[in-house]
């Protein structure tokens, strides 16, 4: 196939696709079944299980809640009923479901074909089997923690998470969402330390409320809802672009003469293909009990979000990677590839995952919930002033919990959260927490109602703050918003670390708390105390304005916050024992654990960093080079007739030393790109800061030399297809 036709039966694939036309289900009288009909009927969890009794539901919620262990008896009757559960929805095989720090989940499947004492052939998952597993750990990351000998892990039932069922062309399998530990106990997946920093924030936030007047309450339950974007490309596009396939995002491109300059992708009518996609995407989410809710046209052309209702950390950690994978499986169905990375095409927005976060008690009580008076919610204030001061302690650790290859393109690109890790609070509270601040009354700002002119509409009342997409962490009404997390991250991690630091903050509250209660104060006099000290120690990481603007990278330099710019810049930090004591204090994880991940997700920049740049010189000699060549001989063909004919060939000269040119300087900086990738260290981390600081911007380099042969080359002699083929043809 010669080189210009494979962009052209790319385009003409991708123009002419029909829709997948998704059948949602009937009732066989031909009404369609509402959500609720199918909503969860692929996941099994023992406390809504008929086949399990009563009894047996509360000794496991007794686990649960006291960790003590769990007697095999009550594993096998679990074990038999989610077998019998599963055998008649077609599943032949189970498998314990992880997710290691490869960032992705694994799982490997055995078949329930066992055989009785007698020899016969049955259907079965033990007790011992549904509990624990041992795959085989060492091919999976450990960041050098432990030879490659050392084969032994362990997968751990996680009762708190409902067991689910994946569906092939030809058969089910039962998955067990389960922890992963070395054989020695210690963490080799995201799950163990979000579930210990769960419980530890549970343990200190339950103190805080105990103390502050709720006596009853038992335990606090952070909540999570997980929004998640994307772009769609066709298939025929994506497996044109090796730059895609090898690493996620298109390594050059020249954009699109118009891309979202008019802000008309944004909440805009979904394509009808897209919307057949994001019609059996949202069934087979519900099927698996994920409440999908929300579905738009994100900023960029060809990028998508969806939204989840609020869960528990936990769960919504374990359905978040679900959405990913579903997302991936139900776009391949409609010929799409889905594309999770941060930055797939530059010079268009990104995609980032905002992580919705907060916490609420066993009652029922949202800690983050203002009320009406605000200015006199001084639990509200407190636990509020708790949060940013947690942000504010630990803003470096929390800025390394975000940090990849990917979200380093994103972060500060005037689309994204700055690398400032900063906290939007609205005016409403600002101004509350400033007049405690400077010790001035504080004082209520009544509801406001938005007058819209035009009496057919309805008066809205206006939220006490606005909406700071410029913000990493914004207040946004009765939660917080961790915006700066990356599309493609598993949100265990940052979670696990936001959990942490609001935990190490409610244990030094709670000292404070019960030193002026034993003085006499009274409950809210004690709480406007906890206000004052940490407004006034964490008051500058608090910014209200354009988190995009120069001006504020100025100012948060004055202020004295961190600006950690890329991942080889802030991954050491997580092998700072000063950073991460409040992290190995509190048991959440180990400084073995932290030490391991720091050489895994440092090995895991400079791997996706070096594919990344192998494949950008691979496409430069085999795609790039080659159409340069051509062109430059057409053009010498035309120059030379035209001089034997007598005539000046002013254009044609041009566009010879344009391309000329800038083929010239693509190829000496890939040469010397290719010896520096010789020359880097072996040290990772000085390799990582070298890659970071010294290869991407010569790479970048390349990329604008690329765009430039791009805009001058002929449509025949470009074989790759462009971002317009890419982000419009659907």
């Amino acid at each position: 196939m010669s080189r210009e036709s494979i962009r052209t039966v790319s385009k003409l694939q991708a123009a002419n696709r029909e829709e997948r036309i998704f059948e949602r289900p009937t009732d066989g009288r031909g009404n369609y079944l509402p959500v609720t009909e199918y909503f969860g009927e692929n996941i099994f969890h023992f406390s809504e299980s008929s086949s399990i009794p009563t009894q047996i539901k509360n000794e496991l919620e007794s686990v649960i809640q006291s960790g003590k262990g769990l007697k095999k008896e009550h594993a096998e009757i679990v074990a038999k009923a989610v077998t019998e559960w599963a055998i008649e929805k077609g599943a032949t095989h189970f498998c314990h479901w992880f997710q290691p720090l490869t960032g992705a989940t694994a799982e490997k499947h055995d078949a329930f074909l066992d055989f009785d004492r007698a020899g016969k052939p049955i259907e079965k998952l033990s007790a011992s089997q549904l509990v624990q597993g041992e795959p085989d750990a060492s091919s999976f990351p450990n960041g050098g923690s432990r030879a490659t000998f050392e084969a032994r892990g362990y997968t751990a039932w996680d009762l708190t998470s409902p067991m689910f069922l994946i569906e092939g062309a030809s058969g089910k399998t039962l998955c067990i969402p389960t922890a992963f530990v070395s054989y020695h106990g210690e963490a080799l997946d995201v799950k163990t330390p979000l579930l210990r920093s769960v419980s530890k924030l549970s343990e200190q936030a339950t103190k805080f409320l105990n103390l502050s007047g709720f006596p009853n309450t038992k335990s606090v339950n952070v909540t999570c809802g997980a929004e998640q974007e994307y772009f769609l490309v066709d298939k025929a596009f994506y497996f044109a672009r090796p730059d895609l396939v090898m690493a996620g995002r298109a390594l050059f491109g020249a954009p699109a003469v118009k891309n979202q300059q008019l802000e008309d992708h944004y909440f805009g009518a979904i394509p009808e293909r897209v919307l057949c996609f994001m019609e059996e995407l949202d069934y087979e989410l519900h099927r698996l009990g994920i409440p999908a809710k929300t579905r738009h046209n994100e900023v960029a052309p060809g990028q998508f979000e969806i939204a989840q209702i609020f869960r528990d950390a936990n769960v919504a950690a374990d359905q978040n990677q679900l959405v990913m994978a579903t997302i991936k499986n139900v776009a391949n169905r409609h010929n799409f590839v889905a594309l999770l990375h941060e930055k797939p095409f530059a010079g268009v927005n990104g995609s980032g995952k905002h992580l919705n976060w907060s916490m609420a008690s066993d009652e029922g009580l949202n800690l983050l919930e203002p009320g009406d008076e605000i200015h006199s919610n001084m639990r509200f204030l407190a636990v509020t002033s708790i949060i940013v001061e947690a942000v504010k302690r630990h803003a470096k650790v929390l800025r390394a919990s975000i940090a990849s290859a990917g979200n380093d393109h994103r972060l500060g690109a005037n689309e994204a959260p700055p690398s400032i890790i900063s906290v939007y609070l609205g005016d409403a509270i600002g101004k509350i927490f400033d007049a405690i601040k400077d010790g001035k009354a504080t004082s209520s700002e009544s509801k406001v109602m938005l007058d819209l002119g035009a009496r057919q509409l309805a008066m809205l009342p206006k939220d006490n703050t606005d909406r700071n997409r410029t913000s990493p962490f914004a207040f946004t009404g009765n939660k917080f918003e961790f915006r700066a997390v990356g599309s493609a991250m598993a949100i265990g991690l940052p979670m696990s670390i936001l959990n942490g630091a609001v935990s190490d903050i409610f244990e030094e509250s709670n000292k404070i708390l019960e030193t002026e209660l034993a003085a006499g104060k009274t409950i809210d006099a004690a709480l406007m105390e906890i206000c004052k000290k940490w407004i006034s120690s964490s008051h500058q990481v608090i910014f209200n304005g354009d988190g995009y603007s120069d001006e504020w990278v100025q100012e948060a330099n004055r202020r004295g916050l961190p600006n950690l710019k890329t991942t080889a810049d802030c991954l050491h930090i997580i092998n700072d024992t000063k950073e991460t004591n409040f992290l190995t204090r509190q048991e959440i994880f180990r400084a073995s654990e932290l030490e391991t991940r720091y050489h895994v997700l440092t090995e895991r920049y400079n791997t996706i960093r070096l594919i990344e740049l192998h494949t950008f010189i691979d496409m430069i000699h085999k795609f790039i080079i080659p159409s340069c060549l051509e062109y430059k001989k057409e053009l010498g063909s035309v120059i030379k007739e035209q001089k034997n004919l007598g005539f000046q060939s002013n254009v044609e000269t041009d566009l010879y030393k344009e391309i000329n040119l800038s083929l010239e300087s693509l190829y000496e900086n890939a040469r010397n790109l290719k010896n520096m990738i010789n020359e880097l260290p072996e040290d990772i981390d000085e390799r990582a800061k070298k890659i970071a600081h010294e290869l991407m911007p010569v790479c970048f380099a390349m990329a604008e030399y690329c765009n430039q042969i791009e805009c001058l080359m002929p449509e025949g002699l470009w074989e790759l297809p462009s971002f317009f083929d890419m982000l419009y043809l659907r």
